[in-house]
């Protein structure tokens, strides 16, 4: 059975930081392809990030230069460091691979 359990949300000021984080099971997680989506309040799942099972990192161009994805294969870890936030970034971050996702993890950014 996937799971899929998003931690490190919370409450951030406009430039501030935060590290999410995503334990996985269930799954064969190095050879993976993992990401992170988002959901705004009013809006649609938004995709953010993608990292490969050959490490390689994609971004929506709103996040590029700002967060960071990345996984720990030996731990099966996601991550995504969130720098600079911005109140556009206030949403429900969700860690997924293929169709599933877990129960998210809520980031609001305001001052």
């Amino acid at each position: 059975e996937v799971q899929l359990v998003e931690s490190g949300g919370g409450l951030a000021q406009p430039g501030g930081s935060l590290r999410l984080a995503c334990a996985a099971s269930g799954f064969i997680f190095r050879t993976s392809a993992m990401s992170w989506v988002r959901q705004a309040p009013g809006r649609g799942l938004e995709w953010v990030s993608t990292v490969t099972a050959y490490n390689s990192a994609t971004y929506v161009d709103s996040v590029r230069g700002r967060f960071t994805i990345s996984r720990d294969d030996v731990k099966n870890m996601l991550y995504l460091q969130m720098n600079n936030l911005k109140p556009e970034d206030t949403a429900v971050y969700y860690c997924r691979v293929g169709s599933f996702k877990g129960p998210g993890t809520q980031v609001t950014v305001s001052s």
